[in-house]
């Protein structure tokens, strides 16, 4: 896991992703790092990607020496590797006990569990979390239904000035199928999949229901960064 600080966004909240099959000592290694260079380390602990006990243990016992003080707690992959299959299993151990705890919110739906199970996750897991972080979205209207509805303050998934036909990928990916349909109603020609979408548009949308924003970078840290250097978010 590569990352050059230099080209980190002037922010002080660092989200780390866990991907299904990467190495959580990695991620252990990059939040420590981050830590040391005075960045606040967010690293993610992806449920179903997770052997076991004495792995999760050994995961949060790396990060709390290496002094992270926060994480995103979220239930991963669709297929468990291992003994968990939910995130509130992880909340439930009472490892993250003295952490500033995230959970994921999913106000666009997610194809892996039906609306009726993610709402129940999100009542059983609220009393172990500070926030809830949003998956990525385009239309501020199910965002604006989501927050209405929720006791913790919501930071909201928005992603860095990337070109429409890649967001249609990661949309496409994370099966984000409300956005992907506002995506393609609001291309009027082929061209417009080459421009650039510009995320103050939602930010704008959204001002009036929350403050907090969580940026979903996909690679593009030097056009995020830019970005928030020229609006004067950095």
């Amino acid at each position: 896991m590569k990352t050059d600080l230099a080209v980190l966004p002037k922010v002080k909240d660092v989200y780390i992703t866990l991907l299904p099959g990467n190495d959580y000592r990695e991620v252990a290694n990059k939040a420590i790092e981050l830590a040391k260079s005075g960045f606040n380390p967010v690293p993610h602990f992806p449920a179903r990607s997770i052997k076991n006990l004495a792995e999760l243990k050994d995961f949060v016992g790396r990060c709390k020496d290496g002094g992270v003080k926060q994480a995103l707690v979220i239930g991963g992959s669709a297929q468990p590797i291992g003994d968990f299959h939910c995130s509130l299993q992880l909340l439930e151990t009472g490892l993250f006990e003295g952490w500033r705890i995230g959970i994921a919110g999913h106000p666009d739906g997610s194809p892996d569990i039906s609306d009726s199970d993610l709402e129940k996750a999100m009542i059983d897991k609220k009393p172990y979390a500070d926030y809830i972080v949003t998956q990525w979205l385009l239309n501020a209207e199910p965002i604006v239904k989501f927050i209405s509805k929720q006791t913790l303050p919501v930071h909201v998934g928005i992603t860095g000035p990337l070109k429409i036909s890649s967001l249609l990928k990661f949309a496409n990916i994370v099966g984000a199928k409300n956005s992907i349909d506002f995506l393609k109603s609001n291309v009027t020609k082929a061209v417009d999949l080459l421009k650039p979408r510009d995320p103050n548009d939602i930010i704008e949308k959204l001002k009036n229901s929350t403050k907090n924003f969580h940026i979903y970078t996909f690679g593009g840290l030097k056009e995020t960064n830019k970005w928030l250097t020229e609006n004067n978010y950095a």
